[in-house]
């Protein structure tokens, strides 16, 4: 269930980053774009281990 969670958390926050850009007229396919990508892909495993832990599935 852990697995699912963190997943979740990678999948949510690497699509939030990668939206970010738009909402200032840039461009879904630039590099802030998957930069940002990355960073929320990043939060959203951290964010997912520390709820599953919460959970008490870890």
């Amino acid at each position: 269930m852990n697995k699912f969670i963190i997943g979740i958390g990678m999948f949510l926050g690497s699509t939030i980053g990668s939206y970010i850009p738009v909402l200032w007229g840039g461009n879904l396919l630039s590099l802030t774009s998957i930069f940002l990508s990355v960073i929320g892909g990043i939060l959203g495993i951290w964010l997912g281990y520390r709820l599953s832990k919460y959970l008490g599935f870890i």
